[in-house]
């Protein structure tokens, strides 16, 4: 047993990422669900920032999704899921960083901003992110599949949410992965396939509305 508790949130698309990692590394973990609207007492004590995902294992506790999924690989080496290849590991690195940097606020910014300007403005730029990662990452691995090409990858579990969370965007602010992104979409749908993905993938229709909130328009105050 491997004693890890992992507190996460159904919708959080962060703890989405580390849950994954656990099930593809096989590991037996409780999972605590957290009400991000109204946390139980004493949360900050196991997530300092009062965010999720954050873990517990043999007494210890980590919080930040990155740095629990990097965690979670180096205590279970197997399957490993950074490349051994200090260059490509770097790598690895520079777009969990992207997803972080780029694309999660781009995504953000589509989904949440009542301002139709600057929604237009995110959405370019959203496309951008996808398309660099068309030829940047995708169309420079190969034959395989993956990030990486064979082997799935941290960075492939790194951006994977964000995508099953696409529905939201379609629905809500007409957004959807362009057809011309060929790449992205045969690794999307054979990320979709892996048993760790289905066994907690969640219905678009979920989706849709659980983000619902995030697409509102804010009110208007009058005077």
């Amino acid at each position: 047993m491997a004693n890890i508790k992992i507190y996460s949130a159904i919708v959080c698309p962060y703890a989405h990422r580390s849950r994954l990692v656990l099930l593809e590394k096989g590991v037996e973990f409780d999972l605590i669900e957290i009400d991000l609207q109204n946390k139980p007492p004493g949360f900050t004590d196991i997530s300092p920032y009062g965010k999720v995902p954050a873990i517990t294992h043999d007494g210890n506790r980590v919080w930040e999704s990155a740095i629990i999924n990097e965690y979670l690989d180096e205590v279970f080496p197997n399957p490993p899921l950074l490349p051994s290849n200090p260059v490509d590991k770097a790598l690895a690195r520079i777009w969990i960083d992207f997803a972080n940097t780029r694309l999660v606020p781009a995504f953000s910014d589509v989904l949440r901003s009542p301002d139709p300007r600057k929604q237009a403005e995110a959405t370019d730029l959203l496309y951008k992110h996808l398309e660099f990662i068309e030829n940047e990452a995708l169309g420079k691995s190969g034959d395989g599949l993956y990030w990486f090409g064979e082997n799935i990858s941290l960075v492939d579990l790194s951006f994977y949410p964000w995508f099953e969370r696409l529905p939201a965007l379609e629905h809500h602010r007409g957004f959807s992965l362009p057809s011309k992104l060929t790449r992205l979409h045969k690794w999307k749908d054979g990320l979709s396939q892996r048993e760790s993905v289905k066994k907690i993938a969640n219905s678009k229709e979920f989706y849709i509305e659980r983000y619902a909130r995030f697409a509102t328009p804010a009110p208007v105050s009058v005077n």
